[in-house]
């Protein structure tokens, strides 16, 4: 399988994204608020931004990235902290997530973020090998570099970004070889500080209750509405789904059923099949990513592809956990299908390095040694 990795990688990714640009076409008709196949088109532009760009990064030399990590984490926490500056943080449905700066188009700076931090991160462990079980290099000043992009999405308010990307920072960190104990003393602490200001939000909190009653009357109408119609739209399509374009969910009744809720309207007019083949593609990402690690000759490159592999299927993860309703409602898109221009042309982008990573990897043939006086024996019964 070594060799072929970038093939089948990219035969997953191209899989999920025209099965995105599909369904976009099937709900985003329907919403009051679009004006006819408009998103459709944007989409189909941002899918070609994000090839492109990802072609132009699979052909350079991930490497020589390691020499700018510094600067690449400066201008990503720069960028976090103007999701705070007003007049250039632009709010959406209470979320300061996204920037206008003059001259570009609205975007997303925490999907640039989740980049550059994995790249500081796997250029840290890189560069202090023989300390990366230690306390001080091996576990506070890594956790300094993940924390505070981490700290400046969550306050955002955009938690479920912030829980994938500090995820997919663990994953690394356990990967270069910190100690456990130190990672389990640490998320300990991330969960009891999440704990704290979740149960001061009452919105979230209305959220997490919801889960557990999601058709009472109390939250069917309020904070499990999403939930409860996405469970309605799986249920409607069954097995063989409905067809394409006869969803009924999508006519106003399941919200944002061409972004954080796409899943749903896939399952149910697509059916079982697309669904659990949508899940197949992401578990064909991980072992693809994982293989490209395995193989990588050098730290830098086995520690990128790792994380890489994680923010792209973390957040995949999280999607689906919320559309079925076994995880509390966080917002996050799912990856490669979603409507959204930000997170598509990122995560291609993590794609292009993934590539980049494979293209760099030297691979030699295994021959097996030569037998010499072999002597074969055999027992007579």
């Amino acid at each position: 399988m070594g060799r072929k990795n970038a093939i089948y990688l990219c035969l997953a990714v191209t899989a999920l994204v025209t099965l995105g640009l599909v369904m976009l076409t099937s709900t985003s008709v329907w919403d009051d608020e679009v004006d006819g196949y408009i998103l459709v088109k944007k989409q189909s532009i941002w899918i070609s931004l994000g090839l492109i760009s990802a072609i132009a990064v699979s052909a350079y030399d991930y490497r020589k990235l390691r020499l700018w990590w510094v600067v690449f984490f400066v201008i990503s926490c720069l960028l976090l902290v103007l999701c705070y500056i007003p007049g250039i943080a632009h709010e959406v449905k209470g979320e300061s997530r996204w920037i206008r700066l003059p001259g570009l188009p609205q975007f997303q700076p925490s999907e640039l973020a989740k980049i550059f931090v994995i790249m500081a991160i796997a250029a840290w462990y890189t560069h202090f090998q023989t300390e990366n079980r230690t306390f001080y290099k091996g576990m506070v000043l890594p956790g300094l570099l993940l924390g505070i992009p981490v700290l400046l999405i969550f306050f955002e308010k955009d938690m479920g970004t912030a829980m994938a990307l500090g995820a997919a920072g663990a994953v690394i960190m356990f990967c270069a070889g910190t100690r456990f104990v130190y990672l389990g003393a640490a998320g300990a602490i991330a969960i009891a500080g999440a704990t704290i200001v979740i149960k001061a939000n009452q919105e979230r909190m209305g959220r997490i209750h919801a889960l557990f009653d999601l058709e009472s009357d109390k939250y069917r109408l309020g904070d499990g509405y999403q939930q409860l119609h996405g469970l309605y739209a799986f249920a409607n399509g069954g097995v063989n789904g409905t067809g394409l374009g006869n969803g009924v969910e999508k006519h106003g009744y399941l919200p944002e059923a061409h972004t954080d809720f796409i899943f749903p309207a896939i399952g149910e007019e697509l059916g079982l099949w697309f669904t659990l083949g949508s899940v197949f593609c992401f578990v064909v990402i991980v072992v693809l990513g994982i293989s490209i690690a395995m193989n990588a000759k050098e730290v830098f490159g086995r520690l990128m592809a790792v994380g890489l592999t994680s923010i792209i299927v973390i957040p995949a993860m999280m999607n689906i956990g919320v559309t079925t309703a076994v995880l509390p409602n966080t917002g996050l898109p799912l990856p490669f299908i979603s409507y959204g221009g930000t997170n598509l042309i990122f995560t291609l982008i993590s794609v292009g390095l993934l590539i980049s990573i494979h293209r760099h990897t030297i691979f030699t043939d295994r021959k097996e040694m030569p037998l010499i006086n072999e002597k074969k024996q055999c027992l007579r019964i």
